[in-house]
């Protein structure tokens, strides 16, 4: 029961974050990818160097956003 109340609230979260997105400016959209991509990276770089992974994704989102920011100009 727990499963498919978490399963659910997931599913919702992903919907409305496709929705969101869809509001958006061309930055914006930019910026939000690679964000993304950066804090992911960022996480594996951290966890295969033995650092933090949270750190990892917060320094590899921050400069993804900004890589973002500038591939949009």
């Amino acid at each position: 029961m727990t499963q498919n109340i978490g399963r659910a609230a997931l599913a919702a979260f992903f919907g409305l974050s496709l929705l969101a997105t869809g509001a958006c400016t061309r930055t914006q959209n930019y910026m939000a990818t690679g964000g993304a991509l950066g804090a992911g990276g960022g996480a594996v770089v951290a966890a295969a160097t033995g650092g933090t992974v949270v750190g990892g994704a917060i320094v590899g989102g921050a400069i993804g956003t900004g890589a973002g920011y500038i591939a949009s100009r």
